[in-house]
């Protein structure tokens, strides 16, 4: 079954940290950030070594903030 994982973290290496939160609707929290790491990776031009995940949480279908994710969900 999947599950919603959020992820909190900071990409470093800049003049000043980006924060950011993403949420994924994954059936395991390796698969999130494996999804995550290539994602920022990609838009930002960073390696992995220059992107720290302060938590790794699963939440609840309640708790989704991402618009599209959330209407992703309910359409199942």
């Amino acid at each position: 079954m999947a599950k919603i994982i959020k992820i909190n973290g900071e990409i470093l290496g800049k003049d000043e940290p980006m924060v950011f939160s993403k949420e994924y609707n994954v059936l395991k929290e390796e698969d999130a950030l494996e999804i995550m790491y290539s994602e920022i990776g990609s838009k930002h031009h960073v390696k992995r070594a220059f992107i720290k995940v302060n938590s790794v949480e699963e939440i609840a279908v309640e708790d989704i903030k991402n618009h599209n994710l959330k209407k992703f969900i309910e359409m199942n």
